[in-house]
Formats: structure tokens, C-alpha cells, sequence
């Protein structure tokens, strides 16, 4: 798992403002960006429990592109930037928010 240097810093900051801010573990929101492509968002879906993830998605007002957000239970701030570098290696040309 290869993180970039500018990538590697904002996960630092995400990390310790997740550690300061909730008491985990805890419910987090993820929210991704894709091209409105079946292929891209279920690759994204498959990457978390659909059974334990609350998952929905909303496309742009000319349906270029799509968000997906999803709402699970994560264990820890470890946690949370793990799936972040897994979706992100998993999913090509993606953004998360």
C-alpha cells in the first residue's frame, strides 16, 4: 500500500481530528464520487458489508456523476482511513469527500 506524500499528510490530519472529535467506535459517514458508471458504484458498495452499511447514492443534476455515501460502524480512526486507501486503490478515478 504505496500512499502519496500530500496523501499521506492529509491522512495524518484526518486521523487525529477523528481521534479529537468522536468517541469511537462509532458511526461514520463515507462519501465518494464516481462517474455514474453501474461498474464504478458497485465496486464501491462491494468493498463494504451491505448488511451492517447503510448505502445510498444521488445523481448530479445531469447525471455525469454520481455520490455515494454510506453509513457504518467503524472501530477506530485506523479504521477509518484504511477503507478510504482501500476504496481509493480499489476504485479508479474516485474522490472522496
Amino acid at each position: 500500500m504505496t500512499i502519496k506524500p500530500d496523501a499521506e499528510e492529509f491522512y495524518k490530519k484526518l486521523k487525529k481530528q477523528l481521534a479529537d472529535t468522536t468517541l469511537w467506535p462509532s458511526d461514520y459517514l463515507f462519501k465518494f464520487i464516481v462517474k455514474s458508471e453501474v461498474n464504478k458504484i458497485t465496486q464501491i458498495k462491494s468493498l463494504f458489508d451491505a448488511k451492517l452499511a447503510d448505502i445510498s447514492t444521488k445523481a448530479s443534476k445531469n447525471g455525469k456523476y454520481t455520490s455515494v455515501s454510506i453509513k457504518v460502524k467503524m472501530k477506530n480512526p485506523e479504521a477509518v482511513i484504511s477503507k478510504y486507501i482501500e476504496v481509493s486503490e480499489k476504485v479508479d478515478d474516485v474522490i472522496s469527500l
